[in-house]
């Protein structure tokens, strides 16, 4: 019985899209190589021509600190993946990042209920917001300190 990955291969590359098994097989090794808290923050995207696979990351922080961690990343896919699937060199910059399939365990509980403005949390919104002149202005500023120091009061992180 002959494979189909072979023939799977060739009508990809047909279509423009050679490096959609390869990078499937980077994808699947991903998270274990570089852990869930990375991979929620850099995803593979796609294969240079040159061999080098291009990393989104969700900030340039990201990219700048992971670029520095390159060549460890590389032994890591090496290790999950063999020599022969591994890409030439990595290249990381500010892009689409995919959502989590699972909501992190670690990440405090949100509500979409926001947290109830206590009487002095009220008056101390007045207070700040008394001096200001203009009526419309003065409500919305009253509104978010109620809203701010209600929050802090919480300990919510939203």
């Amino acid at each position: 019985m002959d494979r189909i990955g072979p023939e799977v291969e060739r009508e990809l590359a047909r279509g423009g899209s050679r490096d959609a098994l390869p990078l499937a097989a980077i994808t699947s090794a991903w998270s274990a190589a570089v852990g869930e808290t990375v991979a929620r923050q850099a995803w593979p995207l796609r294969i240079g021509r040159d061999g080098t696979l291009h990393i989104a990351t969700s900030s340039s922080t990201w990219a700048f600190e992971l670029d520095r961690l390159a060549s460890e990343i590389l032994g890591r896919l090496e290790a999950g993946l063999g020599v022969s699937q591994t890409p030439s060199k990595l290249r990381f910059s500010v892009g689409p990042i995919p959502e989590p399939e699972t909501p992190d365990e670690n990440a405090p509980a949100t509500s979409s209920v926001p947290p109830v403005p206590t009487p002095e949390d009220i008056d101390a919104a007045e207070a700040a917001a008394a001096v200001i002149d203009d009526p419309d202005l003065r409500e919305l500023v009253a509104r978010a300190a109620r809203a701010s120091l209600a929050k802090a009061r919480s300990g919510r992180h939203f």
